[in-house]
């Protein structure tokens, strides 16, 4: 088994904006595997949030080469992050007759078109944009600013859609359960890590009309326990769980406990996206437009109409 892996950057349609910055290019880690005559290929993307940078994941890639190992044996030689998820991804390239007994993809998965923070009129406009596009469901980025106001400048552009939050931990500052009763009227289907993860205990003691999900609260299987009583829903991320193999555990533990699953994505191309739609094809919301943010998406890369990636 052979594994190399190289750093290839992508340019961003337009400036891509959440509160803990702003990005013009999307820098991935694409990895493949050669084995008995076959390739594979992952894609990955560090995130600082989770103390990752290029050169440890690198680094963590070169530490398993010349190494033999399946999917299981790979979960015991690195953590879950994204040079798991790389690696994983790559190996289920290879295997793709081995999905589950029944698993199919439908014909075609609704996507969150995403709206990035700017002032409420240009999120508006993008918002409207996405609409005459096609668009069902849109997610709003957001920090604690104008939360209200922008809020309300994109439903007055996109009245008839649906509509997702995500504060990616933005609003500690906020008095939580006021901001939620505010915005409540006007529709939001779900509201995506609003605390920071070190203090989200306090969504235990407040009444929420919105449904809350676990972002960066949630990486693995081994977090739903704890996310139980202050999320009703958790976010499925292959760069957090560390692949598809512990994507599936964790769809399966936060459905244990009753709670609804998402499946979302970093920025990157189709090789990305289409390697989280094993667990998006049953997930209750889809957030993977990555590829569909990018100027310059891999050939033969994943088709998007009308807010629908049609396989």
């Amino acid at each position: 088994m052979q594994i190399s892996a190289q750093i290839v950057t992508y340019t961003l349609k337009r400036p891509f904006t959440i509160s803990r910055g702003s990005r013009t290019q999307a820098e991935v880690i694409q990895v493949t595997i050669e084995k008995n005559g076959k390739k594979g290929l992952g894609e990955c993307s560090p995130t600082g949030r989770y103390g990752e940078s290029f050169d440890s994941v690198l680094a963590q890639i070169d530490s398993v080469k010349g190494k033999a190992f399946d999917r299981s044996q790979l979960k015991t030689l690195l953590p879950a992050g994204a040079a798991r998820n790389a690696l994983d991804c790559a190996l289920w390239d290879l295997e793709t007759e081995n999905f589950p007994d029944g698993f199919s993809l439908p014909a075609r998965i609704q996507t969150a078109m995403t709206v990035s923070i700017a002032t409420p009129q240009e999120m508006a406009d993008e918002a409207k944009a996405y609409v005459e596009q096609g668009a069902t469901l849109i997610k709003v980025k957001l920090n604690g600013d104008e939360v209200f106001e922008r809020l309300s400048a994109v439903r007055a552009a996109a009245p008839d859609t649906l509509l997702i939050v995500d504060a990616n931990e933005a609003w500690g500052n906020l008095d939580i359960e006021a901001t939620i009763q505010q915005i409540a009227p006007l529709n939001i289907a779900m509201v995506e890590q609003p605390l920071p993860a070190a203090e989200d205990e306090a969504l235990r003691q407040i009444s929420s009309p919105i449904p809350l999900c676990a972002d960066e609260s949630c990486h693995t299987a081994d977090d739903v326990e704890s996310l139980a009583g202050k999320y009703q829903m958790v976010n499925i991320k292959l760069d957090k769980t560390g692949g598809l193999t512990a994507a599936f555990e964790l769809e399966q533990a936060a459905r244990a406990k009753g709670m609804q699953v998402m499946v979302g994505c970093m920025l990157g191309s189709s090789i990305a996206m289409r390697a989280a739609l094993p667990v998006a094809a049953t997930a209750v919301l889809v957030d993977l437009d990555g590829a569909f943010l990018i100027s310059d998406d891999i050939q033969g890369g994943l088709h998007y109409q009308n807010g629908h990636i049609v396989l």
